[in-house]
């Protein structure tokens, strides 16, 4: 009776646990990609049109909550993975599914190198992967591909993974505080001689300074710094600045504050949390989202003096429009970002998401100054696409408005839900054990 009850707790908790929605885009805009739930919806902006995805593969299309989403920094590659376990290569030439990799664990992460020769991604129990794609035909047969573990956090989510601009390193992110920055180049010379286990702990180190989960990664370069700078951004409402071929604390941003957020939601708990990080190309802004708060926040970085500061706060006047997920290309000065949820209670819509545009970010310089465009959001018939692309992303131009303020406390809940780590009593801890379903079968 008592294993029942537990049982029972879990399989509920499965079930309502709701994922926000995602968006990526096109490293020359050519196209937007949004994952809402298992739906993954995509539209081109070269044809004017939404895209029909093709998947021939064993196990076809998404039938879990999709966790992350990745263009390659060519463009030519697009990669989806999540809750069921699988990771998607696409092609955005056809916009078929050209590998399908199966995950001994749900996905939390993907990242691609700049090369486009390998993809990364990161499961609910704490391991990196690593996929070769160095043969892979965009436009051959579809390809099954196994992947090679390439680090571990040690039981405990990794939130986001990037690699470095320059490929040298891959950078992971987790929920209990910590940062991982590993040699990528040494560790494919030593995997390819079977030799990478023994030099794993030599080439790779850990930053943690952070008092909470590091929510979100990004790379911010210069002409003069091609290798760039990290960012990453927390629950302690920080983003810091990282020099990560010494391993160097350079800036702290107190975005909370500087913000001039409130401190509490009502609730006891913060909601001052970072959610998402976005390096505008082409510049030197970094766009933050924060929990629970209807505004971007847009950081300058100074390279000379390696320091963060807050540049411009963007409102949405939308009601209840919390950004989850942004992005951005190097063919625009646009800022694209999403809001919504999947698995919404007692709705008719499923599966919400409402897209907004921010313009006037590209130039370098303070946002405020004589030659630089103040930061505006666009209204639907501005956004590229318009109307063509709102339905498609979307799933629809209108919801009504009771939904999307339902949407949007629950968006709440899931944001903190995704990134706080859960504490369970010495009894469930040990159930959960007996009753996992991921373990590998016997040979």
């Amino acid at each position: 009776m008592e294993e029942d009850s537990h049982l029972e707790g879990g399989e509920n908790n499965r079930e309502i646990e709701i994922a926000p929605a995602l968006i990526a885009v096109h490293p020359t805009q050519d196209s937007v990609a949004v994952a809402v739930g298992s739906d993954l919806r995509v539209f081109d902006l070269r044809t004017d049109c939404g895209v029909s995805l093709v998947d021939d593969s064993v196990e076809p299309f998404h039938k879990d909550s999709v966790r992350a989403i990745r263009y390659s920094a060519n463009g030519k590659l697009f990669v989806s993975a999540g809750d069921d376990k699988l990771v998607k290569i696409w092609s955005t030439d056809t916009w078929r599914c050209i590998s399908s990799v199966s995950s001994e664990k749900r996905v939390s992460a993907v990242s691609i190198s700049n090369d486009g020769l390998y993809v990364c991604f990161a499961d609910k129990f704490g391991v990196v992967w690593v996929v070769d794609i160095h043969d892979l035909d965009v436009n051959g047969a579809l390809s099954n591909r196994k992947a090679a573990p390439l680090l571990a956090h040690y039981c405990s989510i990794i939130t986001r993974l990037e690699f470095s601009p320059d490929g040298c390193f891959i950078v992971s992110a987790d929920r209990d505080f910590k940062i991982r920055v590993i040699v990528f180049l040494v560790w494919f010379l030593c995997f390819r001689r079977s030799l990478w286990k023994g030099l794993m702990k030599y080439k790779a180190f850990a930053l943690v300074i952070h008092s909470e989960f590091v929510s979100s990664l990004a790379f911010i370069c210069s002409k003069d710094l091609p290798q760039g700078f990290l960012l990453s951004g927390s629950g302690d409402s920080t983003v810091r600045l990282w020099d990560i071929t010494s391993g160097s604390l350079l800036d702290t941003c107190e975005v909370g504050s500087q913000a001039a957020l409130s401190e509490s939601d009502g609730s006891g708990e913060s909601c001052c949390a970072v959610t998402d990080l976005c390096a505008i190309q082409d510049s030197n802004f970094v766009a933050v989202a924060i929990q629970g708060l209807q505004e971007i926040i847009l950081l300058g970085c100074d390279f000379s003096s390696k320091t963060l500061s807050v540049a411009k706060v963007v409102s949405i006047t939308e009601e209840n429009f919390i950004p989850t997920s942004m992005g951005s290309s190097s063919a625009g000065e646009l800022l694209w970002f999403v809001t919504g949820i999947s698995k919404l209670r007692d709705a008719d819509h499923k599966s919400l998401a409402r897209l907004k545009v921010v313009s006037g970010l590209r130039k370098k310089g303070h946002p405020e100054s004589p030659d630089q465009h103040k930061p505006v959001v666009l209204g639907d018939e501005e956004i590229p696409g318009s109307q063509k692309l709102l339905e498609k992303l979307q799933g629809s131009l209108s919801i009504d408005q009771s939904v999307f303020s339902a949407a949007a406390e629950a968006i709440k809940t899931a944001m903190c839900n995704l990134l706080i780590k859960k504490q369970y009593p010495t009894e469930s801890r040990e159930w959960r054990k007996r009753t996992r379903n991921d373990r590998k079968a016997k040979q």
